[in-house]
């Protein structure tokens, strides 16, 4: 009988690929040699319908037979895959790695191995290799057809139109019913190719990595994604299927989930000849008994089904390799057998802290030429994917087109490749050695550095229509494509994070996704210094210029509301009348306006710069310009009072209509909605303080004697007085839209967003309990303090564990007590925490702003009442909490909330960005953000690259957005920077230009160019904002100072 290990030690599985495989030994061990002798021929079935035939010493354990499959493909990630044959009894069995391959081969000439997905994980952002999620849409497209992944049709028709759009490219509907009439993707295909091929008129313009993501996106959420029944019987003798996924056990009866126990509930699992025995932890809530019993065929399918449940637990669950059990002196009792590999955390840091090199690979059934993806796309970019995300590895997302005839493996050809003679297999096609062209049929690797959300990396030469596919139904939210289309940064929404720990922790996060790379722009060299020379230099000219190109944004920001979101609501008939009277009337005669006014600054720059025949002297200011047209806002004043108003109504229907919620829900998640909804709202108040800021900085720049001087305090004088009249709604709706983002992040709470109710710090904790410190993040606000932890789900939202009301709350230094640094405890009136925080400086601010709240909840004349309906109650100490503290995907589930709320989710929010980079963030810094945004030219390099890219780059919500032009509708890719470090670099980094920055986390390192002086010096200030908090005091005597 044999029994999961659950003793975590030291041990590491990864390097550079060796004859003997990847170690998994402790320090200080060596690897046993490979066995010499006989070699053996193994034909092995890869997951294209190839074959390949390798051959290993006969005694060779089954280890070196994968790691030569990997090696074979360039496979870093070659831990999710497994090799499975038919054994001698003809059950589908894994090729065991620690065992000699002749003791489970018997007859390797007869026998076809197969090589497929072995681990397939709750979330396939956590995949960082662009030819791993290729691998993973194969594994998908072959369960389709073989009906192992069974959906519903439209889920059929629209995972089949993502696998077209890979294999021949673009939208030509007789091309496609060509095609679907030669491959049978699922059976039963005629009565769905009508779907497919309309499915597939959206995806135009679509890479097929961008495929590959996009169709593990909607499978993802699929209930027989990536399971593998094994029919059983419970006690009662009714017919059940198990299977075994990352959660833990399930139970299925027919394709339908009855039963799942999490692996947080499982104490033990064992077999006794056919009966397969599940122990439980005891429950006092839980109606099932201690252990529970099912029957399987034979002793051999019940074994086979107990390894990989072993094996599952520990590749998901423990952080490394279990050690081996010593070896009995007299006999053995129980299976010896045990997990051999990497675990999942183990695979994540390797690929997180780049130990390996990006290689080029071929994909077997794509028909996209490069000729055409260059005609059609001639910049487009090969971008990398979400360590996270964004923030340490990288996914590479290129067009992986190849030229026909170039497949390395074709079908029918057996290639003989031994292990440890790489020499010996088909090698990729090489690289352009200028580095800046792509060659036929081949996917740049990017750049090491790179680690920036992409939004869209597809830009036609074609017009754009007014409106984006995104590909997502309305009104079908679980079908919905890409929750990788997210705003970045501070309330930012999609791309998916990884549930996994901070970069701090050595596990990846979401924030690197598809990205930006060395060859996607056009390089600038030294003669652009010349041209940026002559322009003038005057310090008020970039002031002006500064004007001009926030602008630009601003109108952007409009037109998501004017023309997007209203050439949406058109077609859709889920919003109420009266709110679009009041939202789109209100915003049109601002686009209007500022339309106009966007042109006369650029007029006035022209003849700034000297590029006109009047006479310069007279056009050398801005104050006029600015005045009049500040005066032309005043009449507009009626429309800007109304946003508010249309913030609440909009809010308030989307509470009331589920139709609505999923509305505004799929319109965020287009690559036009960078940023939440609710925020391109509130664009209009912010505009009127960076007008005021401008004019500040120009009468401070002018002398009184300055010709443009009275015009700029005159302006200075007409637009304070707007803020003075508008500051008080402004602080109120800004509270209000972060409390309504907050809320699409959190589930267990129904009632956030309360009158009187106001944020005030969220950020990442560790909580001292049972298990030790454990990752928590915490919401504060002014009556109460939630903490969370990050669930399993596909919305990646937060549960809420406990909540602590702030009145008769005290705080105390507890780093002496439980030796653990930056530690405190927060005792409540029937509660007590143990936090500790990740430096001493972010323990400061928690306490500062702690102290702060509960003075101002013992102001109040009682406790709050009990607020947070849903949250579970949580008064065990740390010994006690540790089932508290158990993270279940179906404890996640048991809330209502969570139920309703199973749909695509941002995942890249402030919320996550904190969480995996170990830091947090106050409302404070939020109004802060709001006064520094910026927009404008810059030049960007890599670390190890040599050129620099010219990118238009927005500086908003704590974020950089990058875009190819001003033009551009949405950003190419973003990069959150709290936890980034700002500085300038150093002689030894050999960074010969004026005006540069450096920006720089772990091993990301940016630099960037201005073009002067003053534009230096501002994009240093807004950054620095976003990287480092200021003290509460201070900046609250920076907000006092806007009241008038």
């Amino acid at each position: 009988m044999g029994e999961i290990e659950q003793r975590p030690t030291p041990g590491s599985r990864l390097g550079a690929p060796e004859n003997s495989g990847i170690s998994t030994l402790e320090r200080g061990q060596k690897p046993p040699p490979t066995p010499s002798g006989k070699l053996v021929s193994i034909k092995i079935q890869m997951l294209d319908d190839t074959q390949e035939a390798f051959e290993v010493p006969q005694r060779a354990p089954g280890k070196v037979l994968l790691d030569a499959v990997c090696n074979h493909l360039n496979l870093v990630e070659g831990d999710y895959f497994g090799l499975e044959f038919p054994d001698h009894k003809k059950i589908t069995v894994w090729l065991d790695l620690l065992k000699p391959i002749v003791k489970q081969i018997r007859r390797p000439k007869h026998v076809v191995v197969k090589f497929v997905v072995k681990f397939f994980p709750p979330d396939h952002t956590q995949l960082q290799e662009e030819l791993t999620r290729y691998l993973f849409a194969l594994q998908v497209k072959q369960d389709l057809a073989q009906g192992r992944l069974t959906c519903n049709d439209s889920s059929a028709a629209l995972l089949i139109s993502h696998i077209v759009q890979s294999e021949i490219g673009d939208f030509d509907e007789a091309l496609d019913r060509e095609h679907l009439a030669k491959n049978k993707y699922i059976p039963q295909q005629d009565a769905l190719e009508d779907k497919i091929v309309e499915f597939h008129h959206n995806h135009i313009g679509q890479t097929p990595a961008e495929s590959d993501f996009q169709l593990l996106e909607i499978a993802r959420r699929l209930e027989m994604y990536g399971i593998r029944l094994h029919p059983a019987k419970d006690r009662e003798g009714t017919k059940i299927n198990l299977a075994v996924a990352n959660t833990g056990i399930l139970v299925f009866q027919g394709f339908t989930k009855i039963n799942a126990f999490n692996w947080a509930k499982v104490r033990k699992l064992s077999f006794k000849r056919k009966r397969f025995l599940i122990k439980l932890r005891p429950d006092a809530n839980s109606a099932y008994q201690d252990t529970l019993e099912f029957l399987m065929a034979s002793r051999d399918f019940c074994k086979s089904f107990w390894k990989i449940c072993v094996e599952h637990h520990a590749f998901f669950r423990l952080f490394e390799e279990p050690k081996p059990k010593p070896k009995p002196v007299l006999f053995s009792r129980g299976s010896s057998f045990r997990f051999s590999g990497r675990t999942q955390k183990q695979v994540l840091d390797y690929v997180k802290e780049g130990g390996h090199k990006k290689v080029q690979f071929e994909r077997k059934h794509s028909k996209i030429h490069s000729v055409r993806s260059l005609a059609s796309q001639p910049t487009e970019l090969n971008s990398e994917v979400p360590e996270q995300s964004q923030q340490s590895a990288s996914l590479t997302f290129g067009e992986g087109a190849e030229s026909p005839g170039g497949q390395s493996c074709q079908q029918g050809k057996e290639p003989k490749v031994s292990p440890g003679e790489p020499g010996s297999r088909p090698s990729p096609a090489p690289r352009s050695p200028a580095g800046n062209e792509q060659v036929d049929g081949a996917t740049s690797a990017p750049t090491e550095e790179e680690e920036e959300v992409v939004k869209d990396r597809t830009q036609q030469s074609k017009a754009q229509p007014p409106q984006p596919s995104t590909g997502s139904l309305t009104g079908s939210p679980h079908l919905s494509e890409l929750s990788v289309n997210s705003q970045g940064g501070v309330a930012p929404a999609h791309v998916t994070l990884s549930p996994n720990l901070s970069p701090d922790t050595k596990q990846t996060s979401p924030l690197i996704s598809p990205l930006l790379n060395d060859q996607a722009c056009p390089r600038t060299d030294d003669e652009d210094e010349g041209r940026r020379k002559r322009f003038p230099t005057d310090k008020a000219y970039f002031i002006a210029k500064e004007v001009s190109t926030t602008e630009r944004t601003y109108l952007k920001d409009l037109e998501v509301i004017t023309s997007w979101f209203q050439s949406t609501v058109s077609k859709e008939d889920a919003m109420p009348e009266t709110l679009k009277s009041l939202i789109f009337p209100n915003f049109e005669p601002l686009h209007k306006f500022h339309t106009n006014f966007l042109k006369e600054i650029e007029q006035r720059l022209a003849l700034w710069e000297g590029r006109s025949n009047a006479q310069i002297r007279d056009y050398q200011r801005i104050g006029d310009v600015m005045l009049k047209n500040i005066q032309g806002m005043k009449h507009l004043a009626a429309h800007l009072w109304k946003h508010s108003e249309a913030l609440e109504a909009l809010e308030n229907g989307i509470k009331s209509s589920r139709r609505l919620e999923n509305f505004c829900r799929d319109f965020e998640l287009q690559k036009v909605c960078y940023l939440p909804l609710n925020t391109f709202l509130l664009r209009p108040l912010h505009r009127l303080m960076h007008y005021k800021q401008v004019l500040e900085r120009l009468c401070k720049h002018h002398p009184p004697s300055h010709a443009d001087f009275r015009d700029c305090r005159a302006a200075l004088a007409e637009i304070t007085e707007m803020v003075a009249q508008l500051h008080g709604t402004m602080i109120k709706m800004e509270n209000f839209q972060k409390l309504h983002e907050l809320k699409k992040d959190l589930i267990g709470i129904d009632n956030l967003v309360v009158p009187g109710r106001e944020f005030i710090r969220l950020g990442s904790l560790s909580k001292l309990s049972g298990k030790g410190l454990q990752q928590r993040m915490f919401f504060l606000f002014n009556d109460v303090l939630l903490y969370t932890s990050r669930g399993l789900t596909a919305s990646n939202q937060f549960k809420v564990h406990g909540q602590l009301p702030l009145y008769g709350m005290t705080i105390e230094d507890s780093e002496d007590e439980w030796g653990v640094p930056h530690c405190l405890t927060l005792r409540g009136q029937r509660q007590s925490i143990i936090v500790a925080a990740s430096s001493r400086s972010e323990m400061e601010k928690w306490v500062e702003d702690i102290q702060m709240a509960v003075d101002l909840a013992e102001k109040s004349s009682s406790p709050a009442p009990e607020l947070l309906a849903s949250s579970p109650p949580d008064n065990k100490s740390p010994d006690e909490a540790t089932a508290a503290d158990q993270e279940s995907e179906d404890d996640l589930s048991a809330s209502r909330t969570s139920l309703e709320r199973q749909a695509p989710h941002r995942g890249n929010t402030m919320v996550h960005v904190c969480w995996h980079r170990n830091t947090s963030v106050s409302m404070v810094d939020f109004s802060i953000a709001v006064e520094n945004q910026l927009s404008g030219n810059l030049l960007r390099k890599f670390k190890n690259s040599n050129g620099w890219q010219k990118l238009w780059v927005v500086f908003t919500n704590f974020c950089l957005f990058f875009y190819k032009s001003h033009q551009d509708n949405h950003p190419l890719a973003s990069l959150p920077l709290l936890g980034y470090s700002l500085t300038i670099p150093s002689e030894a980094e050999n960074i010969h230009k004026d005006y540069v920055f450096k920006l720089h986390f772990k091993s990301h390192v940016y630099y960037f160019r201005a073009e002067s002086e003053y534009t230096f010096e501002r994009w240093m200030e807004v950054i620095r904002s976003a990287t480092s908090s200021a003290s509460r005091a201070h900046v609250l005597s920076h907000k006092e100072s806007l009241v008038y």
